[in-house]
């Protein structure tokens, strides 16, 4: 296990190291516009003065070399138009603990909700729970998130009259916003564990223990729940992921001052700096979400092993 984690990481560094650069190269053949804040008032000759203060007339090695020294120090660059000559990594100190704090929270409650859901239209497989889970998760999958986004702000506002922007200081905020990032993941988990579990009823084990009289609410927490959950487990850490990355639109519909929007806005306003930063910041979080989702199946199930070609089980 310990060299296979060895193995990933080294793998992992590579991988990043490549996403980097050619991040790098693809974002210096944008305009130079993304590098001034008052661009639009400056003269070509203080522009071309200014791009050899900051270094981005050197030739693209060294321009390269110069970006990873200072990643190595910890330093990501300063914002050129988002918050012009602010540190990256103090813009992202105020942003990244919010959208951290919903993923978690949304998480947390995705597991409680779609593992029991799943664990129940599998018990009652066929019969109306079953049918009632199974409608709420094609709903989920069929409907564009936006759609049902709207429809709990508007109801969830008006009906239960929860507040609409989302302070930190007011837990009532947090209800809405969490509750729609949890949605997507409560039908997945319910989904696939229902599906696991039903393909896991079907083995010849469980069929020769049923014959010999074996409790069946025993069977199915003992046996075939830790089993069907094992593949469950890996997807995880990399769901945890990409509910912080995708919250884009669900910050923006609660004025939520997390990191889900910020790409965007950097994007549209060309602030090349701050880009560079959140792919590098995005890129880590996913390899690191694939790590700990192989680590997390074998925490679950010690017959799991890495350390044979294809791993073994």
């Amino acid at each position: 296990m310990g060299s296979y984690i060895v193995k990933r990481v080294l793998r992992s560094f590579i991988t990043l190291f490549l996403v980097c650069t050619i991040v790098f190269c693809l974002l210096r053949l944008m305009p130079v516009e993304g590098y001034f804040s008052n661009f639009d008032k400056m003269t070509p000759e203080q522009v071309q003065h200014q791009l050899e203060i900051k270094g981005l007339t050197d030739p693209l090695p060294t321009q390269l070399g110069r970006f990873y020294n200072n990643l190595l120090h910890g330093d990501l660059g300063n914002s050129s138009r988002y918050r012009p000559g602010i540190a990256i990594t103090e813009i992202l100190a105020d942003k990244v603990p919010i959208s951290m704090l919903l993923g978690t929270i949304s998480l947390v409650i995705s597991l409680a909700l779609g593992l029991p859901l799943g664990r129940l239209m599998t018990r009652y497989k066929g019969r109306i729970p079953d049918h009632i889970g199974t409608a709420f998760i094609v709903v989920i999958q069929a409907v564009p998130a936006v759609v049902y986004y709207l429809f709990i702000q508007m109801y969830g506002t008006s009906l239960m009259g929860l507040p609409l922007l989302f302070s930190r200081d007011n837990l009532a905020t947090y209800i809405l916003p969490v509750f729609s990032l949890s949605l997507g993941n409560i039908a997945y988990y319910g989904m696939w564990l229902r599906r696991y579990m039903v393909d896991e009823s079907n083995k010849d084990y469980v069929k020769l223990a049923v014959a010999k009289g074996v409790n069946s609410k025993e069977l199915m927490r003992k046996q075939i729940f830790r089993n069907a959950v094992v593949p469950l487990v890996q997807y995880i850490p990399t769901s945890f992921v990409l509910t912080v990355v995708g919250s884009i639109y669900v910050e923006s519909l609660y004025s939520i001052p997390g990191m889900g929007g910020l790409l965007v806005k950097c994007i549209q306003s060309q602030d090349n700096t701050i880009v560079q930063a959140l792919v590098l910041i995005y890129s880590a979080l996913s390899i690191i979400g694939l790590i700990l989702g192989d680590i997390l199946m074998t925490f679950v199930d010690p017959r799991i092993t890495f350390g044979k070609k294809g791993g073994s089980r």
